[in-house]
């Protein structure tokens, strides 16, 4: 994890509007019987880098301000949005949103905010990216793309690109809560494309998270992002295709937390779990799992791109425990879901931007360290499959998944060999859950880059898992 460094950041009010103005909204909004109402404020600039083909392609920049009104009754939601932020237009909002409730009229209480303040600062940053000048952005994607270019004369093409951004929120509710905060991200990533012998192959790598520039000299140079994306194409112009069948199967630490992300941690979101779409609807304080199997979703890692201050529905998050020892324990929670099921809220409410009302997310997911090294767990192995690098996958409510291999290595006589493509993991949670044998304690997240896609939106997250072995596992390949 990389050192926490204390940042102030900017708190100007880009919305003009008074406290007295939300105020006013949220009576509007709660005007015709809501149970409860949130306004969430945003004012987004972001920035990108493209670099391909020797030169600078593509730079674009945009600003984003606007504003989201909430209304909940009962299991329902009214939402409605705006980005002109004129005393007219929000009372439209405000009288959309509570149209979801059915009294024409309803008595409300003299509402009173009272301004909160974030109890950690996740964002580890000396000064904002977006406050930086742009010459020193574009030698970090050149640096990149040489760097990936001279690795080797098989690499042929590459593709650099550079994103940033400076999110500042504001959010009120109707139980008087205020909170503001100030989020940061920043991503650098490369694609380098090798060919040989009329054979072509990709690799990919990247970092970033809630991080100023100087995370590019003090963390992870672009040169080594550079390196390490030729590295993956180059070595994969030598894979085989892998065998198919059922083989032990051995995930790498960090890059193979996104099975744990797609297969287990979505099923955990409340949401899922109220509606009984979940395979763990049910399983609260059940053993779904190994023993060796604990999982934490925690949203206050210093540094990472899934973290946050606060939720976009203004609670303060908690690192969540899902599974201990292979037994379910908690759940992702918003407040809708946590108003229904009459649990606690834990900062899980998460939304892309103000046109999108807050719904049960990730965060940074992961699997506990167990008490194995790396290299006995490899040499249990007599013939089997390890897993460097996954690229993502599908899962079914019901549990069933298949996983997509970036690059996998063959395990013969307790050794990792033959460089593997084009695998797939197929299966289904609960199964693999109860056929995770040893955990190690080299826990490591993967690549600060990741999206998560949910009903149309996409938030930033992490992942990440020590060195894992499962007992048995179907893998699709050749016969």
């Amino acid at each position: 994890m990389v050192e926490k460094t204390k940042t102030v950041f900017p708190c100007d009010n880009h919305f003009q509007l008074r406290t007295s103005d939300l105020k006013k909204a949220l009576e509007l909004a709660l005007s015709r019987g809501g149970d409860f109402a949130d306004i969430f404020l945003e004012y987004r600039i972001s920035r990108s880098i493209l670099m391909e083909e020797d030169i600078i392609k593509e730079t674009s920049e945009s600003l984003t301000r606007g504003l989201g009104i909430r209304v909940i009754k009962k299991d329902r939601t009214g939402y409605a949005y705006t980005n002109d932020l004129s005393e007219e237009k929000i009372k439209i909002a405000a009288e959309a949103a509570a149209s979801i409730a059915s009294s024409t009229r309803a008595e409300i209480s003299q509402l009173q905010l009272r301004q909160i303040k974030p109890k950690k600062e996740v964002a580890v940053v000396k000064s904002l990216a977006t406050s930086s000048e742009l010459q020193k952005k574009l030698e970090l994607v050149q640096k990149a793309y040489h760097s990936a270019l001279k690795f080797d004369p098989a690499i042929k093409k590459v593709q650099v690109a550079y994103g940033e951004s400076t999110q500042q929120v504001w959010i009120v509710n109707s139980e008087g809560l205020s909170i503001k905060d100030t989020r940061p991200m920043v991503k650098l990533v490369v694609q380098a494309i090798a060919e040989k012998n009329g054979r072509r192959e990709s690799g990919f790598y990247g970092g970033g998270g809630r991080v100023g520039l100087e995370f590019f000299s003090s963390q992870l140079t672009p040169e080594e992002i550079g390196r390490e994306a030729a590295k993956e194409a180059y070595l994969l112009l030598e894979a085989v295709e892998p065998p198919a069948g059922e083989y032990p199967v051995i995930l790498a630490p960090g890059h193979s937390g996104v099975l744990v992300h797609e297969a287990v941690g979505h099923l955990l979101e409340a949401d899922f779990i109220r509606k009984k779409t979940s395979i763990f609807w049910n399983k609260l304080e059940k053993q779904v799992g190994s023993e060796q199997i604990t999982i934490y979703d925690d949203p206050t890692i210093p540094g990472f791109r899934g973290s946050y201050n606060v939720d976009d529905e203004g609670t303060l998050p908690e690192k969540t425990l899902l599974i201990e020892k292979g037994k379910v324990k908690g759940f992702l929670q918003d407040r809708l879901s946590a108003r229904l099921m009459k649990k606690p809220v834990n900062g899980h409410g998460r939304r892309q931007d103000f046109t999108n009302w807050p719904i049960p997310r990730m965060s940074n997911t992961y699997i506990d360290r167990g008490e194995y090294s790396a290299e006995e767990i490899i040499r249990s192995v007599r013939k089997g499959f390890y897993v460097s690098r996954l690229s993502g996958g599908q899962v079914e409510d019901s549990g069933k998944f298949t996983f997509s291999v970036t690059l996998g290595f063959m395990i013969e006589d307790g050794q990792i060999t033959r460089p593997v493509k084009q695998a797939t993991l197929i299966g289904t949670n609960l199964d693999i859950l109860q056929k995770v044998e040893m955990v190690g304690s080299d826990l490591e997240f993967g690549l600060q880059t990741g999206t998560c896609s949910k009903e149309g939106q996409d938030v930033p997250v992490s992942d990440g898992c020590p060195t894992m072995k499962i007992s048995r596992m179907t893998i699709g390949g050749v016969r």
